[in-house]
């Protein structure tokens, strides 16, 4: 919901930075491969409840993320980059998830599971549509030049981002934190697959 608002921001210190790493023949692949190293990292300190350590892992990981798009609008993009992207941002998101699990299970297995099953809702239902967006040419730049059709939705990765901020900071509250942003999953779900349904009717015609 907020990504497209906060590109404002956020696009001109990446692009800098893109510039700059590009000179030194980094490429968005390497981006992408570094920043998921990182999140691994934030899933084993969760897992060890060293949340402040994880917090500062995350937010390398999350501008690892963006930093990779800009690097490859420069070096042109590719069908391998956005596949590791999206590949790996998922298992990013249910890897932290899952750690916290780990941390606690008596107190946040069950709301973790909700929260996973909710991704997946959110998941299918974005990479199914980009899918067949791309089979009939279906294509948007409103959140900047991608791989893929990013569709969007209440819970994007901006609010993603927020929710894994404070899961750090607020660890004792993961659980409501966890359901709460999982009802909100769900409403993304149903509004995605409710706009593929009309768009791809119409494109049916």
């Amino acid at each position: 919901m907020l990504d497209r608002h906060l590109r404002l921001w956020i696009d001109p210190p990446l692009e800098r930075a893109a510039d700059r790493l590009r000179r030194t023949g980094v490429t968005a692949n390497g981006v992408t491969v570094g920043g998921f190293v990182v999140g691994l990292a934030a899933m084993a300190a969760v897992a060890g409840e060293y949340y402040l350590i994880a917090l500062v892992a995350v937010l390398v990981n999350r501008a690892a993320d963006g930093l990779d798009g800009a690097v490859a609008r420069r070096g042109g993009i590719t069908d391998l980059g956005g596949y590791l992207d999206i590949t790996l941002d998922f298992i990013f998101y249910s890897g932290v998830v899952f750690a916290f699990a780990v941390a606690d299970p008596a107190a946040r297995a069950l709301a973790a599971a909700f929260l996973i099953f909710s991704f997946v809702g959110t998941g299918c239902s974005f990479l199914a549509f980009a899918v067949m967006a791309a089979k009939r040419g279906i294509a948007t730049e409103a959140r900047g030049r991608k791989s893929l059709y990013y569709l969007g939705g209440i819970t994007e990765g901006s609010e993603t981002i927020a929710l894994f901020v404070l899961f750090c900071l607020l660890p004792q509250h993961f659980a409501i934190l966890a359901w709460a942003f999982g009802a909100l999953c769900w409403v993304t779900t149903g509004a995605r697959i409710a706009t593929a349904v009309l768009v791809l009717r119409r494109d049916e015609g």
